[in-house]
């Protein structure tokens, strides 16, 4: 994907080498967000036109990883990945899912504030038109 096509989030990484401290500061930007409504936690998607993205599905997901280091990598990007979420226009790479036919995935491109470049994949329901915020994850270079 070409650099043109990522979106600049206003938010930078957070700072921050052990765990505990990255995962701390990520739940509580994600307590804010959940504190907005009484039911599920989601960010409205400007590219979605204005369509709920729910965020549960990214915490089950992240504690699936057997890896602290990879859970930790991934934390750091949260907050660009709301921002990312919220308000980028740039258009995804679209596919099937291969594991499931029913679901379409979406990678969005993003960088950050401190120019650290990353990915934010959502899937969509066929059926349910459902959004879910799945994963964040750093470019690899």
């Amino acid at each position: 994907m070409q650099k043109g096509f990522s979106y600049k989030s206003k938010l930078t990484t957070i700072p921050g080498t052990s765990f505990d401290e990255v995962y701390s500061e990520a739940f509580y930007f994600y307590k804010k967000l959940k504190s907005k409504t009484r039911r599920k936690p989601y960010v409205r998607s400007v590219y979605f036109k204005k369509d709920k993205v729910f965020l549960e599905l990214f915490w089950n997901h992240l504690f699936e990883k057997l890896n602290w280091r990879d859970r930790l990598r991934r934390l750091k990007f949260f907050p660009c990945a709301i921002d990312l979420i919220k308000n980028s226009r740039q258009k995804p790479i679209i596919k099937e899912n291969p594991n499931n036919k029913s679901e379409i995935l979406y990678r969005f491109k993003g960088i950050s504030k401190d120019n650290e470049e990353f990915f934010v994949q959502i899937k969509q329901g066929k059926n349910s038109n459902k959004k879910w915020f799945i994963s964040v994850f750093p470019d690899k270079k």
